[in-house]
């Protein structure tokens, strides 16, 4: 794409991003300790254990203080999420639609439209997930460290390949997200049309295009669940070795709650991957003369 096609392609996104940036800081922020205050939980589940058995409530009071954290921001974040970002779309739509040259057909503007929400929701709900996959992967890690050196190897090993499988099924998700975008964009018009075996035709390659979306996204879903669970297996592998007498109750509980959460971020990379191609393909179209 040539340069000044992809400066146009976002320009209502990047102006809307720069009027709410206050905001979206704001609501970001609070997202971000709300996943440092959840990231948390299961180390302080571990001392609350270990505690308890000693006849110690030191670690109940760590756990319920960071449980309440997470309750309290989590509430304000939810509220605040809403206002903000039903804001944003108000002004995207508006910016998005006040830049259209010429006279773009209503096929085109009907699925732009569509896009626009699915663009905010991006925002809203799917770069969410990038920060909490990111708390997922980086934060266990790092936590993982205080209680086993070899399970952090274990699952670094995976991540690579995890990140190239991800990537090639972005790939292929894209084309076949521009694939679908093309088909909404003529559907108003294909409607209005009146021919009954044009519809058919639209409603069929539609069918068509989500059910191989859906069969790419079963193939990586496999490929990543088989990783995922080697890394499950080798952390189980790795304690039994040791005798499993390195770690207190409590600790082995928060070690497999952080491998768990470093698979449940592994699993979100595929998926991101796939959302930012088809991002990338919907601002294209809305930014098209």
């Amino acid at each position: 794409m040539h340069p000044k096609a992809r400066l146009s392609s976002t320009a209502p996104i990047r102006r809307v991003l720069r009027e709410f940036r206050g905001r979206l800081t704001m609501t970001y922020s609070l997202f971000a300790v709300e996943m440092a205050a959840s990231l948390l939980r299961p180390f302080f589940l571990g001392r609350a254990i270990d505690g308890l058995i000693a006849q110690s409530y030191d670690g109940l009071i760590e756990l319920s203080a960071s449980h309440l954290l997470f309750l309290l921001v989590g509430t304000v974040r939810h509220r605040y999420d809403t206002r903000t970002f039903t804001a944003v779309y108000t002004s995207f739509v508006g910016n998005l639609f006040a830049q259209a040259g010429g006279t773009p057909s209503v096929s085109r503007l009907s699925a732009h439209a569509s896009f626009a929400r699915q663009v905010v929701d991006f925002f809203e709900f799917d770069f969410n997930y990038v920060v909490e996959a990111a708390y997922n992967i980086i934060g266990s890690l790092i936590l993982l460290s205080v209680y086993d050196h070899t399970v952090v190897g274990i699952c670094l090993g995976i991540l690579v390949p995890v990140v190239v499988v991800g990537r090639l099924y972005g790939r292929r998700a894209a084309r076949l997200n521009a694939e679908q975008h093309h088909e909404l964009e003529q559907q108003v018009d294909v409607l209005a049309s009146g021919d009954a075996k044009a519809v058919s035709a639209h409603f069929a390659r539609l069918r068509t295009l989500q059910i191989r979306l859906s069969d790419q996204e079963a193939w990586n879903f496999g490929a990543t669940e088989l990783l995922v669970l080697v890394a499950l297996a080798g952390s189980l592998l790795v304690y039994t070795s040791e005798g499993g007498a390195f770690l207190q109750v409590g600790g082995i509980v928060a070690m497999y709650n952080y491998v768990l959460r470093f698979a449940t971020g592994l699993e979100t990379i595929p998926y991101m991957a796939q959302r930012a191609g088809a991002l990338v393909d919907m601002l294209r179209r809305m930014g098209a003369p």
